[in-house]
């Protein structure tokens, strides 16, 4: 080997390892940043001796990483349940700390006791009256914050839907770059490690799969298998409801006019931020809000007036009304938002002139409605006979999902009891999907993330490779200068 082709080794010996050193120093660096991937240069020989480093890899786990992306978007869902699950369950209060409707109801009970054992106490009257009133405020200051609720979750979709729509514009910029560079030869290590990070974000609005495609690159489509990328973003597009009422139902995710959070064209969904917050909005507040709504016609109906002269006249509301006054809602049926509506009846109230005692001898809708008809000041038979329907068993929709046939009390508890469940279950449901997503993405670094003692061990090595390679040059330095002084 001559001194020229020595010398032109351990030039590209000194190249190969600075670029090789470049690489893991690379790694060093980036070792703390989010789904940073370890590199390694891949180094070939040379016709005529020496090596070059040929190629840039980076270490990966396909389908590890596509777990993390399911495990993310099921997280996400599970934490926008539970959070909405745990505001519904401050709504209705404490049923220990007696501001739960249930706890009212038994409350209403105990003073229509108390009401029957001194008729003519006109305190006792006016407290049954406060009581309902009470009752009736608590149900719709309930739907007001069901209602707000649901405005929220609207308002974070609408938020869902632009984290999304701009993450897939810098996605489209990433992934050009990646195939610009791919065509080139050059190194796109860094590119996917930040393409995967834009995925690993958008996963958490939305539940993803990804499809790899010629000269790196990808397609993105929902878990229902609508295109959210393929060579250009699609258009995610969403219109707000500013105000929700009980009977209002909130707007879909569309992509490219194909809805995504309903199922009217089975392309919905079914992971992400969006999903869990479509089912807040859509599917448990309306549950929530129908059983309370059920809870306001069992009360209408319990206190409703019947005809008592004989002459086959409807019932008609007595101490709770609604908008529909004088009429009373169907049995069994829900009146969407009828919590949000009832309230007590002023003709009952002395606080606005009314007369408490109408809870005791009847006669709200008029003469033929009056039950104590020698007026009496110890009648108990009307009072008693509240106490008796308010401990009877009525029937609810099926739609309220707690059962058909209950009295009014044991129906609002299992109301609160369903809620916690729920909620029960949810937070259960989002503390495990936190913990797979936490454990999924530790794998995931083990397997592709930078450890810095082995590139640590990995620069020594490097550090000795060029000081062999330094010497080499030295000592051909040293040989042509001797070669030259001999030829002086």
């Amino acid at each position: 080997m001559s001194l020229t082709v020595g010398l032109d080794i351990a030039r590209k010996g000194l190249a190969a390892t600075a670029e090789q050193t470049s690489v893991v120093t690379r790694n060093v660096t980036r070792a703390g940043e989010t789904l940073a991937t370890r590199k390694t240069a891949h180094l070939t020989t040379i016709a005529g001796g020496g090596a070059q480093v040929v190629s840039i890899t980076r270490a990966t786990n396909t389908a590890l990483f596509n777990n993390l992306l399911g495990a993310s978007a099921d997280s996400s869902a599970q934490q926008a349940i539970a959070a909405a699950l745990a505001q519904l369950d401050g709504v209705v209060g404490d049923p220990e700390l007696q501001t739960s409707p249930a706890a009212l109801i038994g409350k209403l009970r105990d003073s229509l006791t108390q009401l029957a054992a001194e008729p003519s106490d006109a305190v006792r009257a006016q407290a049954v009256v406060v009581t309902a009133d009470t009752l009736a405020k608590t149900l719709v200051e309930a739907t007001t914050q069901i209602r707000d609720i649901r405005a929220r979750a609207d308002l974070d979709m609408n938020t869902a839907v632009d984290r999304i729509n701009d993450q897939l514009a810098k996605f489209d910029e990433v992934n050009r770059e990646i195939i610009k560079g791919t065509l080139a030869g050059v190194d796109v290590t860094d590119l996917l490690d930040s393409r995967d990070r834009i995925l690993a974000t958008l996963s958490e609005d939305i539940g993803i799969r990804t499809i790899d495609r010629a000269n790196g690159d990808m397609a993105i489509y929902t878990d229902s298998g609508v295109p959210l990328y393929e060579t250009r973003p699609r258009e995610i597009t969403f219109q707000r409801t500013l105000f929700l009422s009980p009977t209002d139902v909130g707007n879909p995710v569309y992509v490219d006019g194909v809805p995504i959070t309903s199922d009217g064209m089975g392309m919905q969904i079914s992971s992400g931020r969006l999903t869990g917050l479509a089912q807040v909005r859509d599917e448990l507040t309306a549950t929530f809000q129908s059983q309370l709504d059920e809870i306001a016609r069992g009360l209408i109906s319990t206190f409703a007036e019947v005809d008592q002269s004989g002459g086959g006249g409807p019932a008609l509301t007595g101490l709770f009304s609604w908008s529909g006054s004088p009429n009373v809602p169907a049995a069994a049926t829900i009146e969407t938002g009828l919590a949000g509506i009832i309230s007590v009846n002023p003709a009952y109230d002395r606080r606005v002139g009314g007369n408490p005692f109408l809870i005791r001898d009847g006669g709200a809708n008029g003469a033929a409605y009056v039950a104590n008809t020698t007026g009496a000041s110890g009648f108990t038979d009307y009072v008693e006979s509240f106490v008796t329907a308010l401990q009877s068993p009525q029937a609810f929709d099926t739609n309220a999902q707690l059962g058909t046939s209950k009295t009014l009390g044991d129906f609002a508890a299992q109301s609160i009891g369903w809620l916690q469940q729920i909620r029960s279950v949810a937070q259960g449901e989002a503390d495990y999907r936190a913990t797979l997503m936490e454990r999924t993405s530790e794998a995931l670094s083990k397997e592709t993330g930078v450890n810095l003692d082995d590139e640590m061990t990995k620069l020594l090595e490097l550090e000795r490779s060029y000081q062999a390679s330094s010497k080499l040059v030295s000592v051909i330095d040293n040989m042509f200068s001797t070669f030259m002084s001999a030829l002086r």
